[in-house]
Parts: C-alpha cells; structure tokens; sequence
C-alpha cells in the first residue's frame, strides 16, 4: 500500500520517547494527587488509608517515573522532599516577622497577674482565651509563596534564624503546595518540629546498635535530626509538626487566632487538635491542670500550656515588650517526678578534692530524659532524706534539668536495710578523708597524686569556661595522664606530634588541630588562667574581678589577703583561698612551668569600662538561666557597663535570680536589693 500523503492539520509524526512521555504525564501527576492525599490522611488528620507499604509502592513508582523522564520532576514533587544535595552551611535567614518569646508563669497567681494586666488593657471579660499544648520541639519558620512552599528557618535569635529549606522538604508532615484554592502570595507559618516518644525511642535503639550516640531527650534528637547537612539524614527521621501561628501574611485577614489555625488545617498543615478556647482563667487554669496530669496520654513531649489571647484586633492593641508579646503566655510545669530503684550510692572525687555521693538508679524516664545517676548533695542531705540503698525513691529533675533523690517511699521500704555510711578513705587513690572544717563536704587532701582529681583538673583547665582547648576533653586527658605524657595542666603545653601519635584514635588531622588549639590557648585573658588554676572560691567571676583589679599574675601573686579581699566581691574567704593558693610551692613551680611555655601571664592594659544601660551598677547571678549561659549573662552586663559579683551586699544594685535561686536570693531579700528575673535582666540590657 501506498503511504498517503500528509495532509493539513495532521499531528506532527512523535517518535517512541514522545509517546511514553505523553502517556507517564497524567500517570506522574495522578501520583503526585495520591501520594499528597495520603501524606495530608496521615499527618493532618492522623486517618490514614493505606499502608506504609502501599505508600511507599506509589512512591517507588513516582520515582521510577521521574528517573526516567526528569523533565517532568517540579520542585513541589513528593520525591524531592528525599535526598538533596548536602549543604555546605547554613546560611543566615531573616525571618519576615519577628519570632518572639513567651514570658512564663508557674503558677495560678502569675497567670492571674497575666490577666489582670490583659484587662488594664482591653477591659474586663472582654478576651476569649485559646489555649495550646506547649510542644517541647524545635521552633521553625515556613514560608510559602503563591502557595508553594519555598522556605524553612530555624528560630534564632528570633529575627535571624538558619536556612534548613532541603532539609524541611523531606519531612512529609510539610505539604509543598497549600491546599486552598486562592492562597496569600506571602504566608509564614511558626511552628514546632518534634519526634514522637516512640520514634525517638527507636531511633536511640538504631544509634546505639550502630556505635553510635544515643540522644538525651526527644527535642534534642528533632534538633539534630534538622541540622543535618545531608537532608537524606533528615528524610530519614520520623519528623513531625505542629503549625500554631501566622508570622508575615500578604493577602489575607483573620479575626481571631483560632480562626487562623483553623484555616491553616483546611490548606493542609497539621495543628494540634487538642486547642481550646475559652473565656475565663479559671477555664484556662482547668485546661492546665487536666494536661498536667495526663501529659503522657499523647505521643509528643509537651512542658506545659501556652495562652493566648485569641481577638487578633485586641493583640494589636496589647502589642509586644522587647521580647514578647503581651498577649500570651507560657504556663509551666512543675519539674516531673518519678520513682525508680535506688540500686547503689556511690562518691566520686571532684577536682578540687571534694568527695560527692550519687545515686546508682534503675534507668527512669523524667521530663524527657532517662535517668541512670542522680545528685545526693553531701552525707549530710544523704543523712536527713534517709536513702538507702535498695530504696524505691522519688527522683525529679530540678529546673528540669539536673536529676535529683528527693527522697524514699518508705511504705516500699524492705525489711532489713542499712543506713548508708560516708567512706573514709578517696575511692580513687585511698587517701583518707578529711571533713571542711565547719562545712558539709569530705576532701581528698591528695592533690597532686589523687588520679581522679588530676583527670577532673585537666579537665576543667581546658573547658570551654576556662583556656578553651577544643579536643582536649575527658578521654584524651585520661589517656595522656596514662601514657604519662603530661604530669600536670602545664605539661599540655609541651605536647608533640610524636607523643600524640600514641593516643589511641589520634591521626594527622586531629593531631594538628589539637595542637592548633592548644597554640591558640597560650594568648588567652589572664581571667581565664584564673579560672583554669583550681583555686579554690574562683570561678569565672570572682577570675574576671581579680583580672581586673590586678592586671597581672605577678601583681596578684605578691597581693596581701587585705589587698585581695578589697577588690569589690571578693571578701574575706576568697581571699584567704587566693594567698594561700599562691603560697603553696608546687603552685608557684606550676605558674614557672606555664610561663616557661609561653603562657600568657599578663594582660596588656585594663579594658575601658564600657558605657550601657547598666554603667556604674553592681549586679549578681543566681540560679540557673534559660535564654543565655552564665558567661554569656557576665558578658552582656560588662559590654552594658555593669559589673558583676560573686556575693550579694549593701553595694548590689540588683540580682538576677533564674530558676533554682540559692542563697545570694535569700540575703538579697535580707539586706532589701532588688531582685529581677532573668527576663527584666535581658529587657534592661535592651534585647
């Protein structure tokens, strides 16, 4: 037969590769619905209908499709959500709206304070309440654009955060295109990434059987599992999200809070459904309670409830402080207790020589944390809580923080168990104890032949706090006490490649960089020389004071106790330490060795006293801080023309009291100083 000739208007010829291309098109974007319906079922609405391996057996197909036509793959691809290319950095991102934080309140009275000051305001019952589950998560921005989503960040400092854009798009709980049909042309989402208790669990169990390092509680496992720099690693976590608020929105207008999130649902991102609005604090409390008790009823670890106005016109008019809004809240809870075995009590000698008893524990999950070991204090609070070892005991983490024996159930208590009595000789060297005169702590006196205060020392010589020597941590100062390569902190600086080539697991590259570091750490401000020396009554602070007072180690080697103890917030006791310390001649023969090696011993000329916010006040910490490190707090007040002290008087214009406060809160109570939270302290220093 004859061919016809081509006609007008007939199709142009395709060849083979078209015609597959033209039939897998419908068939990719047909997977693409699917598989975005299934991911919306599952994480949206906890309602799957299908099974893991029914989804994965259309992904399998999607991306056989995709590998064999490329350029049919769009960026909102349910694939591309696994395996991009690893980042090199996180690059910085300004966040279109500023992520602030919450302030707090622990209890019925702050909450009611709260309020009260909300009604100053807006007026009496005139604000609904809605009220969240506080997700112990990892604070992320998303942005999309046209509905597309284009960008994740981590919170920050609250107006920079970091570029986590890959590895935010593996996790299948973030949709990639909104799922309304006229979405803003900016939106940005806050919400909280977190990693069930259960996959946290496994993932651990997984870590472990690799050789790997299990991670301490369900937040830091999310944190790590985001800032990987290959997103594949990301991908391959249980990552979930909870959306709870609207940053920048171009396009769009809510009128309440709960209205926002409830539009964020219907475009397909997840929000707890556990939110309630309401109209009263008695109501609000209520919610606070019900989840205090059954906290652990759901998947997710949560610290407490946040509150918020929901009436977006009434948070405009209740606007923002530096550093939150005034319009929500975070309600707290308490530190969680629990009760486990008390399997042993043990001591273990510090670097100063201090000999403190711990709790052996059978393992004890608390506030998101399993707990093996637990703080006795000294003998005397051994004594007067009266655990015993074989004990069922309660155990919480103070500050949620650092695991502590509150004491025993003594209806579990079995027959027959022995008081616990202090040792009388150091478990590490067998040296016989001596109790501080007036004091609640035993000593080791064997300073210098004690193995166990020799590794602490080396230690804390090379802490972050102190000379900083990044790589000389708690292993490699074992190992070359051991090897017998170093006697002393100062020896450290006589280190060679030879001697460092017999530490186990060293090679070339660490090798230098611990060499580097160590380099490095011979220039450092005589303060942090203080820090390291182990002298007793001298951390960082009372170092700080004495630099500045003293210039050199020369200067303050040859100083009196009474030229000591003038220095403002030092005194009498620190003093005496100090002159003592000084005294002692293996002391001066370590200070000979340091300068031999080129430590530094001096410092070139005092600081000008910077002029701030807080020039010409004395202020002390207290307790523990949450938004900035101790060192960081010091830092903040020096660079705003405070000084800070170690001990509370009458010359103390105020004291900074976080979580856990000790003694300095109750003689600054005494003597009438002001006391101010750890967030006044940050709004007074302008941040």
């Amino acid at each position: 037969m004859t061919p016809r000739a081509a006609r007008a208007g007939d199709p142009a010829p395709t060849t083979g590769d078209e015609r597959r291309l033209a039939k897998a098109k419908p068939r990719v974007e047909e997977l693409r619905e699917q598989l975005n319906h299934h991911s919306y079922r599952y994480h949206v609405l906890d309602d799957p209908e299908v099974s893991d391996a029914e989804y994965d057996d259309l992904m399998r197909e999607l991306r056989g499709l995709e590998d064999e036509f490329p350029e049919l793959i769009v960026p909102d691809s349910p694939t591309q959500r696994v395996g991009g290319p690893p980042a090199d950095l996180f690059a910085p991102v300004q966040h279109r709206a500023r992520m602030f934080s919450l302030d707090n309140a622990f209890s019925r009275e702050e909450l009611e304070a709260w309020g009260a000051r909300v009604e100053r305001i807006v007026g009496p019952g005139v604000a609904r309440f809605a009220c969240e589950l506080k997700i112990d998560g990892v604070a992320v921005a998303l942005t999309f654009e046209d509905g597309v989503y284009v960008r994740g960040a981590t919170r920050g400092d609250g107006v920079t955060g970091e570029d986590i854009t890959s590895n935010i798009r593996t996790v299948r709980a973030v949709p990639q295109r909104l799922r309304v049909p006229d979405p803003p042309a900016v939106l940005e989402v806050r919400g909280e990434m977190y990693l069930p208790v259960k996959a946290f669990e496994r993932l651990n169990e997984q870590l472990l059987e690799g050789g790997g390092k299990a991670f301490a509680n369900p937040r830091n496992s999310a944190a790590g599992s985001l800032r990987q720099k290959d997103p594949a690693v990301t991908a391959s976590r249980p990552l979930k999200l909870w959306t709870h608020g609207l940053g920048r929105v171009e396009g769009r207008r809510f009128q309440s809070h709960s209205e926002s999130l409830a539009w964020l649902r219907e475009a397909g991102l997840p929000v707890d459904p556990h939110l309630e609005v309401v109209g009263s604090l008695d109501e609000v409390f209520a919610f606070t309670q019900r989840w205090q008790e059954h906290r652990h009823s759901i998947d997710y670890e949560i610290d407490g409830v946040v509150v918020k106005v929901d009436q977006i016109a009434l948070q405009e008019e209740l606007g923002a402080t530096s550093h939150a809004p005034r319009w929500a809240i975070a309600f707290k809870f308490p530190p969680e207790e629990r009760t486990t075995l008390l399997r042993a009590i043990e001591v273990h000698t510090g670097r100063t020589g201090i000999v403190t008893p711990f709790a052996r524990l059978e393992p004890v999950f608390v506030s998101g944390v399993t707990v093996t070991t637990a703080t006795l204090h000294n003998e005397d609070e051994v004594g007067r809580k009266d655990v015993r070892e074989g004990d069922t005991v309660v155990v919480r983490r103070a500050g949620d923080v650092i695991p502590e024996v509150v004491g025993p159930v003594l209806s579990k208590r079995p027959k027959g168990l022995k008081r616990w009595r202090f040792p009388s000789t150091c478990q590490s060297c067998g040296t016989p104890l001596v109790r501080d005169e007036g004091g609640a702590y035993w000593r080791c006196p064997n300073k210098r032949g004690c193995p166990l205060q020799n590794v602490e020392w080396l230690f804390a010589f090379a802490s972050r706090g102190a000379m900083d020597i990044e790589g000389l941590g708690y292993v490699t100062g074992t190992a070359l006490l051991d090897l017998g390569f170093i006697a002393d902190p100062a020896d450290v600086f006589s280190l060679t490649d030879e001697q460092l080539e017999q530490v186990p697991g060293f090679a070339d590259k660490k090798i230098e960089n611990l060499l580097a570091a160590i380099g490095a750490a011979k220039d450092r401000p005589i303060w942090r020389l203080l820090t390291a020396l182990n002298i007793r009554h001298v951390g960082s602070t009372v170092a700080r004071l004495l630099a500045q007072a003293f210039v050199s180690i020369d200067a303050l080697a040859g100083a009196s106790e009474e030229e000591v103890a003038a220095v403002e917030g030092v005194g009498p006791i620190i003093a005496a330490s100090v002159v003592a310390w000084f005294g002692d001649e293996h002391n001066r023969a370590l200070l000979g060795k340091l300068k031999e090696r080129g430590v530094r011993m001096a410092d070139p000329e005092p600081e000008p006293v910077a002029e701030g916010p807080l020039t010409g006040q004395t202020l002390v910490l207290t307790g523990g801080l949450t938004q900035v490190s101790r060192d960081e707090a010091t830092r903040l007040a020096e660079a705003a023309g405070g000084k800070v002290t170690s001990s509370v008087s009458k010359k103390t214009d105020f004291v900074v009291a976080g979580e856990s406060p000790g003694s300095k809160l109750a003689k600054a109570e005494q003597l009438g100083v002001e006391v101010i939270d750890e967030a006044e302290f940050l709004r007074r220093l302008g941040r």
